[in-house]
């Protein structure tokens, strides 16, 4: 038994570093990070009563960082803020807001967070240095969850207002007359957690903001940014991309932080023959389960909810098995309602918890007190969110803490056991954007319209919008007057066009999926987007919803209405499309690389049914649906000309398809279903063979261009994943499956490093 030597007493981190070092998996990287001594700097002129508050709170000088950013800020600078978690970001902004509030307590702040549990946090963090100050800053949150009754009082009373861009986007700029005061006394807009804001939401984010000042503008204000971020390559120009402003980068941290080491651990290979590994999941509770019977407190991390689910189930198993209390840890994710999620925070914080099992809710800046162990079951995604999640551990210092991943079989996860350099290195990571993504761009100006008429000339975002204000005009969605000699161009319409905008996607094309396995009561159970849903809602197709099992007994395409009934169906269903590429317009080209506009055509042609326990495939059939087309861009790499005749070309193109698609995500900081790859023997816009990399997302979000800008590295990359997969002739883990047998491996290998070396 893995307990027996420490089962009866409490453990040091240390200890069980050495415990985790001798399990039968394998120790890929193992290194302790040094305690580094803080960076001072000055209060930069913060008012008398704040510097006595902080000296109060125990705080006899500020950090190098939150120095710099208090000075910039009351200097009126936009800035963006990137140091590591647990670096006291929190004062960078709260500082200079509450020295403006002291000294006009007419001033207003917007404070906008990705998550309701960091707006939460944040107010008790203003509400308690209020507190300590004897200076009332008047503070609210403005969400969903906000009392109706509650919110014109927070609307007219509130100097900092705490909400997210879901709500300023319905419930706010829509309505900005009743928020006069408050805009025309806005002096800071601070945005946290700003590397959550790409892709979509990122894109959407960036004319949210063009909406927001251009309403501030209105009103006669002009309020100054500041950003926080997790470490990404692009900063400073990801944080220019969603303002609209330069914004000065604040990088060098001057917070100290204590002792930690960091261990990243390969489950045991349970069949050589296969290669297949233990389960990351059992792992992960064989290893925080020893660390909370040990009275380590814990932290894991997992990517689902029904893995948070069933990961504190082991762990509430394995604690009463060893005589211990199974209520010390609990779950954490979304679903759980709001007070619950409070209370959790509360009970870490004051060490009643000592430990939970959650997603990327709690990876975020909320305070839940000093953690000694954070647990990864495998790797979060990006190397952002690694290094967030890594840093919830020794929050406040003191002795030695720790941080174990337990990769998982998937093939990233495998690549950076491998070669854990592209981990640890500087992050590759840029963070995407395309705030002129038609699709966005032409929504976002439509509830500008709403909010404010346009003017003839007038920009939006720093665009010339002309042609998309005259083709509104023309569908009858604007009306062109001429008020004085200058056209302007009013919104006409009953309804406000935000109610029904999603941030989350590029069209609204939603399908409804209703449950009518009750005649009676038919009820809306999930919604799906136009662009994935010819593939996983089609007739006789498996929907899962709360891990119950529906059939789609009927799809309505024009009214985008799909209709489920409850099943017994022991397996799922993956649906295939044929597809087809035209290039449009290509915008830039390089050797072997190019990039540019396209049309990929996907016409809906089989499905497989699988049975869930074995995986087997049961069965088939066809799926009739028409074709369906998405304008985006794409990157594409032609194959050396020296290849075109070899026999294992398709295979090896294949193979190196799927690297790229394992790849891929570590340098765009996107989702694997973000993009698509597709290998074409016989291009007929490029007349030979090509592998083509696509932003999955209509009109695209700089994912193509990413590619192509990254290009050489990512194909690096790949030929590393290849040769640090210890597989004789190709796998999953690397090329995927391999039906043409022997000598694929080399095939891609030898493809990999011709296309480097004619790049």
């Amino acid at each position: 038994m893995f307990y027996s030597f420490f089962a009866k007493k409490n453990i040091s981190v240390p200890e069980f570093t050495e415990w985790v070092s001798k399990l039968d998996g394998e120790i890929t990287y193992i290194e302790r990070f040094q305690a580094r001594n803080a960076l001072f700097g000055g209060f930069g002129g913060l008012d008398p009563r704040l510097v006595s508050t902080l000296k109060a709170r125990g705080i006899g000088s500020l950090y190098s960082h939150q120095s710099k950013a208090v000075s910039l800020t009351l200097s009126g600078h936009d800035v963006v803020i990137v140091t590591p978690t647990a670096s006291g970001k929190t004062l960078c902004y709260n500082l200079p807001v509450i020295d403006t509030i002291l000294k006009d307590p007419a001033s207003r702040a917007l404070y906008l967070f990705p998550t309701k549990a960091l707006a939460q946090d944040q107010m008790m963090e203003l509400d308690e240095f209020s507190a300590v100050l004897g200076e009332k800053i008047n503070c609210s949150t403005y969400d969903g969850d906000t009392p109706a009754a509650q919110r014109s009082t927070a609307r007219d009373n509130s100097n900092v207002m705490i909400t997210n861009p879901d709500m300023l986007n319905a419930g706010i700029l829509p309505h900005h007359t009743r928020w006069a005061p408050f805009f025309q006394n806005l002096r800071f807009i601070v945005v946290d957690e700003l590397h959550t804001y790409r892709g979509i939401f990122g894109s959407h984010l960036a004319n949210l903001f063009s909406r927001l000042l251009r309403i501030c503008k209105f009103y006669g204000s002009h309020p100054v940014f500041i950003c926080c971020s997790a470490t990404i390559a692009n900063p400073a120009e990801h944080a220019e991309a969603l303002i609209g402003r330069h914004a000065e980068l604040i990088s060098e941290n001057g917070a100290p932080s204590s002792a930690k080491e960091f261990i990243i651990y390969d489950p045991p290979v349970i069949d050589k023959q296969t290669g297949i590994r233990r389960s990351a999941l059992f792992e992960t509770a064989r290893i925080a389960s020893k660390a909370l019977c040990g009275g380590i407190s814990t932290i894991v991390f997992t990517r689902s909810r029904l893995n948070v689910e069933l990961l504190l189930k082991l762990l509430s198993k394995r604690l009463a098995e060893q005589g211990k209390d199974p209520d010390i840890v609990t779950g954490y994710r979304g679903g759980y309602l709001p007070k619950e999620r409070r209370t959790i925070e509360q009970d870490l914080r004051s060490g009643k918890l000592r430990g939970v099992v959650c997603t990327n809710a709690l990876e975020l800046g909320i305070d839940i007190g000093s953690l000694e162990l954070a647990v990864l079951h495998g790797y979060p995604g990006s190397i952002a969110s690694t290094w967030q999640q890594i840093g919830r551990a020794g929050r406040r210092g003191g002795g030695l803490s720790a941080a174990v991943m337990v990769a998982t079989a998937l093939p990233l996860d495998q690549f950076l056991a491998a070669r854990p350099e592209w981990l640890l290195g500087a992050s590759p990571e840029l963070a995407r954007i395309d705030a002129s993504n038609p699709y966005i761009e032409v929504g976002h100006v439509r509830c500008s319209a709403f909010e404010l008429p346009f003017h003839e000339g007038e920009n939006f975002g720093g665009q010339d919008i002309s042609t998309i204000l005259n083709y509104l005009a023309q569908h009858g969605v604007l009306r062109l007057a001429d008020d004085f000699g200058s056209k302007t161009y009013y919104w006409q319409g009953d309804s406000y066009p935000a109610a029904s905008m999603s941030l989350r996607n590029a069209i609204g094309e939603n399908y409804t999926i209703t449950d009518i396995s009750d005649g009676k009561k038919p009820g809306i159970i999930g919604t799906m987007d136009r662009h994935s849903a010819p593939t996983h809602i089609f007739p006789g197709a498996i929907y899962f919803h709360g891990g119950r099992p529906y059939i789609v007994e009927d799809l309505n395409t024009e009214t985008r209405q799909c209709f489920v009934k409850t099943t017994a169906a022991d397996y799922y269903t993956e649906g295939e499309s044929s597809v087809r590429i035209n290039v449009i317009e290509e915008f830039e080209h390089k050797g072997l690389f190019g990039w540019g506009e396209v049309i990929v055509a996907s016409t809906p042609s089989i499905y497989k049914k699988i049975r869930l326990t074995t995986h087997e495939n049961i069965g088939h059939g066809e799926i009739n649906l028409p074709e369906e087309q998405m304008e985006t861009t794409a990157c594409w790499i032609s194959m050396p000309k020296g290849t075109h005749d070899s026999p294992k070309l398709g295979a090896a193109m294949s193979g190196f398809s799927n690297l790229i698609r394992n790849i891929a995500p570590l340098f765009l900081m996107c989702d694997s279903g973000d993009i698509q790859i597709y290998s074409r023997l016989e291009d007929p816009h490029l007349r030979q063979p090509a592998v083509f990399v696509v932003d999955n997302i209509p009109g695209g979000v700089g994912l193509a261009e990413g590619t192509y800008e990254l290009k050489e590295k990512l194909v690096k990359a790949s030929l590393d994943a290849l040769n640090a997969c210890g597989c004789a002739n190709g796998c999953p883990a690397c090329i995927g499956a391999t039906p043409d047998g022997i000598g694929v491996k080399d095939a891609v290998k030898c493809l990999s490093e011709q296309i480097l070396n004619e790049r």
